[in-house]
């Protein structure tokens, strides 16, 4: 575990500001359509910033938001980020028409390990290009876990490059976000671009620690507990 978690300079955020960092997600191969209801509602009823979930999901997403100011995130070449960059680009424009104003893309972590830079960079440019054109923002997957530091510094880079709206940590499938890779993003995008971190995050402590880290977003699956660690009620339809 990183340091910084049980540094006693980490700042406590009450649940309300907390909540507003939050994109809450729900990603699992095994989802339901009364779970990912049942997402919506609590990001509504909590007022977190975002939901995520896989583009099937999106119409179902889109019916149950709207009239809320819950954004509506959905992932792209999900979770290996080795679609072909054609196939990326249509999937971003087809769940814009569907609903989602935000794409959380996974890079394609395997030309960067090649080398292959233009690639990489066309590749995030190609759903960026498609993103913008309806007022869309693109979060970046760099997925850390596997990325070595030089890796992280240019796919940061990358991103910038192809004018992606944010960098972020990781799907969670190969392994957790680290405050240390959440302030190294930071570090390289500055103020141009966001930083989320995702990936492990299961506590109040963890989601503040990632905040000031230089963290603007956080992808939890767990935000329900997080908020209710900090007092929030529990979750209700009225």
């Amino acid at each position: 575990m990183s340091q910084v978690l049980t540094d006693p300079q980490v700042h406590t955020r009450n649940w309300q500001a907390l909540a507003s960092f939050i994109d809450h997600t729900l990603l699992k191969s095994e989802t339901t359509a009364d779970q990912v209801i049942r997402l919506c509602e609590e990001a509504a009823y909590y007022n977190f910033a975002a939901i995520c979930v896989n583009p099937w999901w999106i119409n179902q997403a889109a019916l149950v938001l709207r009239g809320t100011p819950v954004k509506l995130a959905a992932t792209i070449g999900f979770p290996l980020g080795a679609n072909h960059t054609t196939v990326k680009r249509f999937e971003a424009a087809e769940a814009i028409r569907l609903g989602a104003n935000e794409l959380d893309m996974v890079m394609n972590i395997g030309a960067l390990k090649s080398g292959d830079r233009t690639a990489v960079q066309n590749d995030i440019a190609a759903v960026v290009e498609v993103a913008h054109a309806s007022g869309a923002t693109v979060k970046v997957i760099l997925e850390t876990p596997l990325l070595t530091l030089e890796e992280k510094l240019l796919s940061c880079q990358l991103s910038l490059a192809a004018k992606a709206d944010f960098v972020k940590t990781a799907t969670g499938f190969f392994g957790s976000a680290t405050a240390e890779d959440v302030s190294l993003m930071r570090g390289v995008v500055g103020d141009h671009a966001g930083v989320k971190a995702s990936g492990g995050i299961r506590t109040a402590a963890a989601a503040n620690a990632m905040i000031d880290a230089g963290a603007n977003r956080i992808g939890v699956s767990a935000s329900v507990a997080i908020v209710r660690e900090l007092g929030a009620p529990e979750f209700s339809k009225g």
